[in-house]
């Protein structure tokens, strides 16, 4: 298991440079620091804009590669580099990387276990109520886009507000401003607060991972030991769980790794919807502004993301199929 987890740990660090490097050199070819200076009345001399941007390491005059080293060198020492304006990138990044990931990981986790349970509960009554139910709501959520499903997420917690005459949902910001009282009520508000966000990212997961659990739980319960195994005395209950419900289980963790990327897709717009503050907002923002140095970072804590989840895809899969562990 050892060895098998530091194979992975050594790939992925070569992915996430691989990665890194590449962002950079796209944002750094693609983007124009120089340009914001150029609205600014009076416009600064020409010298004064070639020393703040060499400064920063984004004058477009240095050849590519040598800024490229620049701001690898940095990295690796855990400097993110500077913005356009001359503020620290990481200090920009730090708080909104914990918004964002208080979202993914709740979405993540709300998506993929109430998917696969759905799933498999349609896989075992298969065209019972359930499953015809489920595939139809599966069906929905996927054909609606994100933006769409979240304003329609937003009016209907409006009307559940009004009709239940008390704010049980809230649909703006990471927290009500200036509220007042104990650790516990400022618990319950940012609870309101995160609960729809939260939802608007996990009803494409729950949708995905139910249709792709349902069809690995029927083709497994159509298999040999399944069979064997309730031949031999075996309940259906525990050969269901213990034997059906794990093989199955196999391919969705592998499909884990590439659903989180998309989930940090749908969390930029699911955090312009909702107002919240976090690393897709600053994406959008740092492209609107050719921010290259912001816009690398945020590249490198995507890919680092992306493989994390890999890595947890990974594991899970070598619990619980034991044949990769020496594979």
């Amino acid at each position: 298991m050892a060895g098998f987890l530091l194979r992975r740990l050594v790939n992925y660090a070569v992915l996430i440079a691989v990665a890194a490097s590449l962002a950079y050199m796209l944002a750094a070819t693609a983007l124009d620091p120089r340009s914001n200076y150029e609205g600014r009345n009076p416009r600064p001399p020409a010298a004064v804009i070639d020393a703040q941007l060499a400064m920063y390491n984004l004058d477009d005059r240095t050849p590519l590669f040598e800024r490229y080293l620049t701001w690898a060198g940095g990295v690796v020492r855990g400097d993110l580099g500077r913005t356009w304006n001359g503020d620290l990138v990481a200090d920009r990044l730090g708080r909104r990387l914990g918004v964002t990931l208080r979202l993914i990981v709740l979405g993540v986790v709300l998506g993929s276990v109430a998917g696969v349970l759905v799933g498999a509960c349609a896989g075992v009554r298969q065209y019972g109520w359930f499953d015809r139910l489920s595939t139809v709501a599966a069906f929905v959520v996927l054909a609606i886009p994100t933006v769409v499903l979240a304003n329609m997420l937003i009016i209907c917690a409006i009307w559940v507000n009004d009709h239940l005459g008390a704010q049980i949902f809230l649909v703006s910001g990471e927290a009500t401003p200036g509220l007042e009282g104990g650790a516990g009520e400022g618990l319950l508000d940012r609870v309101k607060h995160l609960a729809l966000p939260t939802l608007s990212l996990a009803a494409g997961q729950i949708a995905v991972y139910s249709r792709y659990q349902r069809n690995m739980m029927l083709d497994v319960l159509e298999a040999d030991f399944i069979r064997t195994a309730m031949a031999k005395g075996l309940r259906r209950r525990t050969a269901l769980l213990k034997h059906a419900l794990r093989t199955a289980l196999i391919p969705a963790v592998t499909y884990f790794a590439f659903t989180f990327g998309s989930l940090l897709v749908g969390a930029t717009i699911t955090e312009s919807v909702f107002g919240w503050h976090g690393m897709g907002e600053e994406l959008v923002a740092s492209i609107r502004t050719n921010d290259v140095n912001s816009v690398a970072a945020i590249s490198c804590f995507a890919a680092l993301a992306v493989l994390l989840a890999s890595l947890a895809s990974d594991v899970l899969h070598a619990v619980l199929d034991p044949r990769v562990r020496v594979g």
